[in-house]
This record gives C-alpha cells, structure tokens and sequence, in this order.
C-alpha cells in the first residue's frame, strides 16, 4: 500500500475505553455508555481520531466483560442497545472512529450455546465446544486431558459432572473455549459477533486472543518449567495453531465488505516471520498485532506475577521496542504503539518514577517515547494524565481482578503463608497488576474522583492521586501538565507523520544502560529525527550519535522547564547534559 493511499487506521490515535471505570453518569457507582457519550468531546479534544471501547456486551462479569453471554446484547448496567446506537453516531457526528473488542476464542458458560453444548453429549451444539473424556492413571484417578495451566492459573480443564467429560478453557472456567474447527460454529461467531456490530457501523475490532482459536492436533502436553506444580505454562504450545491462517482470511473478508479495521492481540509469538505473516498487507489477515515484547518486561519468567518490582535493564525495553518497530523494514506489514492497556499497570509506575517529585516528568518522557514511535499509536484512558499506581497501603482485598486474587491466593497457599513471600506477592502485584488501569479515571479532585456521585460508592477503589493533581480538571489549566504534554505530543505526530508514524526506527547508543535513544527517518521524503529519553533520576550525558553535532539541531519538544516555560524547545542554550527523567526530539 503507497503511503499516498494510507488507510484511515495507519495515521490514527486510538483511544482505548474501559467502560466500568471511564464516567458513571447515572451514579450506581459503575461507569456505563451515557458517561463515554458525555466525554465525546474531552476524548476529541486530545487529538485521538479513534475509541476502542472494552466489552460493553451482556456477562456476568467473572472477567470483566470478557466472559460474553451474548454478543448482541449490552451490559444492563452499561445502558441499552439504543445507547450504542447513539454513542456510534455521535462519535462519527465528531469525525471519529469506533472500534469494539471481538472476544470469540470463547464464551461465558452462561451462553445459549455453551448451555446446549453441555446439555447432553448428542445435542447438536455438543461439537460447538473442546469436550473431550478423561484420562485415568493406573489407580483408576481421573485427569485431565492433558497439562496445560491456565491463563488465570490452574488446570485449563473443568470436569462436567452431569456429561461425565471435561471442556477446555484456557482462561477461567467459565470460559469455555469454542471450537473453531466447526464451519458451523465458526459462521454463528462471524454473524453474531461481528457482522450483527458491522451492520450497526463500528469501524472495526480489536480482536482478543487472536492467535489462539486454533489448537495444536493432540492437545500436547506442556515442557516442564514449573517442576513439582502439575500445571504448566502452555502459551507456546496451543498459540498459532495450523489454522488460523484459513481462519483469519475467513474474518478479514467480512472486514473488508465494511472497510473495516482490526488489531489483534498476539502473545506468545517471538517469532518475527510469524507476526509478519498476521500482518502482511498482502496476505489479508490483520492491519496489525499487539505485540507483547514491551509490556512484558520485567515479569516473572515462571509466572507472570513472580518477580521483583523494575526486575530489568533498560537495554531490554530497548530490543522489545525495537523488535516491534522494525516490522516495517523492507515488509508490507504494519504495527502499533502501546504501553498501557486494560491488562497492564500503569506505565508511569512500571517504567517511570511515580514519586511525586518526578511522576509528571517521567510521564511526558513516556509519552514521547510512545508518541514518536511508528505505527498506530493505542493511548489507554488516564494515560493521557500519566495516572499512576495504587499505594503499596492498599488492602489485597482491593484488587478485584480474578488473575491477582487468584496468583494472591495460590502463593499464600504455595508458603504455606509465610510472612515474606506474602508480601513479596502482595509487592508484585502492587507492580504489576490489572487492577491498576481498571481504577475509576480521575476527573477531578472532589470525592470519587467525580466519576461517580459523591453519595454513590465506585465499584472498585479510587486512585488517592486524584486528590494530589492526577485529574482532568487540574491538568486542562495547565500548560506544564501531562495532559497539556500529550496533546501537543499528538499535534506533533500528525505534522510529522511521514517520520514519526511511518518512519523506520534506528537504535543509537543500544547499550548505554540510562538513555534510551532512537533515530526515526522518513520511508518516504526526507526528513529524520531523534528522540532522546533519560530513564534515570540522575543527569546523564547525550548520547553520539555518528559525530552529529546536536547544538545545530531543532529541538520540536522537551519535557523540562526553560527560562521558566515548560515543555519549550530549547532554541537558544544548548546542553549536553540531560536532567532526571528528560527526553528532548530533535528535528535532523
């Protein structure tokens, strides 16, 4: 595709919506579709061109939303069909884009289909999901079918008493996962899931799990990493079966009648040729992958969860991000920039400095490192505010996310409750967990954070940085907040899209252990720039770069205060030495 033609989904910001936590507007305390409708207009004032709302369908909430009993329904709680309806419109009304999430590697157990499937063993939908008969060892013992643990820890098998066979689910289970190798099953996805929302005009979906609809032949076990647990990490083993090619292709035909988008979620993929082959142009099956390289440094290697708080080297966070933007060198493939999602902690928090002597800084130098970088930018909400983690003082019984309650309670159960590793999973997930994006955003400073009524009580517990600055109101004022940053972040891509959204990505000074630092240039045109970002609270010297003599470069945009102006170019004294947390672009 020529650069001339780009489509809409190459040059976008996207701005990713949770709907329990975004705006409450009829105060039960839980946000819903009325409260996004409400905030078209702030959303459309930061410069995004794109929602991606997080599942709004009926469920029962085991996983927030990602447990779908029907995919034609909405969420009480979060309004009615008619809300969606008038929230697609008045985000197109605004020149926008909507994106929903696609959840369809499987269902809730409270599913129509699910609920047939169980039934009994000949009912017609039994094949719509993964049954299959135990296995017995020499004693006579029932097992599962084969090893693999879940995404949410334990076996990904659940026995069924009544039809005496077990179902998979790779996540918890009440998800059972569908059985994709049923053309009929999967024509029932397609006209239920997405061509019911393609008719009603969403642009497009991010696709959740998309490398997992396919299973490996056998079911195989897992390698053992986790030795004297019966349970394995099984990501490698079941993630980009042999179909999902044919099933992608199958998908984006029914994309492409609706000219629409779709950004797929893409763990346990390292392999470069693989993701290339998801996203080449010319082989019609996605516009682009989340990949996980970044978001993935500094977890545990065993689980997840089982790590030390900034357990990395920067030289680390350099090759994921390199990994992933050099998918555009001398490829028709695509990519994306993120560092925040529904299932991160806050990037501030992970990457940055949350003190509050250096939280805003470390905030704008993420957000220029994520707002040069090429491909479609994915900005998370509260991101734009740089909002941060809850407090290590926050009680375990706060998180409410099924994967830290459930890591929380298998390694009490692991020690034995012993103190230390108690606190060092209670440390972990104060790091690490999804709870931290699912907070409720942070409007203003009053009681709530105003996403909800004063009287109501939030579904889950407000961030006390609302109340330190971390808001919508204080920070619009602003011109030195992180909001008034990211704003000008995004003005900055848009002017400069040919080197920062399309440009190919160079790393300069890979190995210097405190400065992140890149080099972007034009595909097309000329034009180069480089981004320098200090990842340390301590000045570090500017990296060389080819002998270049920076004192003649423009800087487009700084982070730290000049002669008393925040975020200026420094156009007349040039230093060579970079502040805590400072990042600067120059313009070559």
């Amino acid at each position: 595709m020529s650069n001339t033609q780009a489509p809409w989904w190459k040059d976008a910001t996207v701005y990713q919506i949770y709907p329990a936590s975004f705006k409450d507007s009829n105060n039960d305390g839980i946000g819903d579709l009325g409260g996004i409708i409400e905030s078209l207009d702030y959303i459309q004032s930061l410069g995004v061109d794109a929602i991606w709302v997080c599942p709004m369908y009926a469920s029962p909430q085991v996983d927030m939303g990602y447990d779908i009993s029907d995919y034609e329904a909405v969420y009480p709680p979060y309004g009615t069909m008619q809300d969606m309806e008038t929230l697609i419109s008045e985000v197109h009304h605004r020149g926008m884009r909507i994106i929903l999430d696609l959840v369809i590697n499987h269902t809730s157990d409270q599913h129509e289909w699910f609920k047939q499937s169980r039934s009994s063993r000949d009912n017609p939908k039994r094949d719509w999901y993964m049954w299959r008969p135990a296995k017995y060892d020499a004693d006579g013992v029932r097992h599962p079918p084969n090893n693999w643990r879940s995404n949410f820890g334990d076996s990904t098998w659940q026995w069924d008493e009544l039809t005496q066979e077990y179902y998979l689910h790779l996540f918890c289970p009440e998800q059972p996962d569908l059985n994709w190798e049923n053309v009929e099953t999967r024509q029932a996805i397609y006209q239920s899931a997405m061509i019911s929302w393609l008719e009603r005009g969403v642009d497009g979906f991010r696709v959740d799990t998309v490398n997992m609809y396919s299973k490996p032949a056998g079911l195989p076990d897992a390698p053992i990493r986790d030795p004297g647990f019966p349970w394995q990490d099984a990501g490698l083993v079941y993630c980009n079966g042999p179909h999902m090619d044919m099933y992608l292709e199958e998908m984006n035909a029914i994309l492409t009648k609706y000219n629409a988008m779709s950004v797929g979620e893409c763990p346990f993929t390292p392999d470069r040729q693989r993701v290339i082959d998801y996203v080449s142009a010319e082989k019609r099956r996605l516009n682009m992958v989340f990949q996980f390289d970044a978001v993935n440094v500094g977890i545990g290697t065993t689980l997840k969860f089982m790590t030390k708080p900034f357990n990395y080297a920067l030289v680390e966070l350099k090759n994921a991000i390199a990994g992933t933007q050099n998918l555009l060198d001398g490829t028709d493939a695509w990519t994306t920039s993120f560092i925040e999602n529904h299932d991160q902690a806050r990037s501030v928090s992970r990457f940055g400095d949350d003190s509050p002597q250096w939280r805003t800084r470390s905030a704008k130098m993420l957000a220029m490192l994520f707002g040069c970088l090429s491909g479609t930018l994915y900005l998370y909400q509260g991101q734009e505010l740089g909002m941060i983690n809850l407090p290590l003082s926050v009680p375990i019984e706060e998180y409410k996310d099924v994967d830290s309650s459930n890591y929380y309670r298998e390694m009490v159960e692991r020690s034995h409750n012993d103190p230390t590793a108690v606190q060092e999973a209670k440390a972990a997930l104060q790091h690490l967990a999804r709870d931290h994006a699912r907070t409720p955003m942070q409007w203003t400073a009053a009681k709530h954070a105003g996403f909800t009524g004063s009287e109501a009580q939030p579904w889950m517990c407000v961030n006390s940085s609302a109340a330190e600055g971390i808001n919508v109101a204080d920070e619009a004022g602003d011109d030195s907040s992180v909001l008034a940053f990211w704003r000008k972040t995004l003005k900055i891509r848009q002017q400069h899209c040919n080197v920062l959204v399309h440009g190919l990505f160079e790393l300069v000074d890979a190995e210097n252990p405190r400065v992140f630092s890149f080099v972007k240039s034009a595909t097309h045109g000329s034009g180069r720039t480089l981004v320098v970002c200090n990842f340390s609270g301590s000045d570090s010297d500017l990296p060389n770069y080819d002998g270049l003599d920076l004192s003649a470069a423009k800087t487009l945009l700084g982070n730290v205060e000049v002669d008393g102006r925040y975020d200026s170019p420094r156009e007349v004294q040039y230093d060579s030495r970079l502040q805590p947390w400072e990042s600067r672009l120059y313009i070559l």
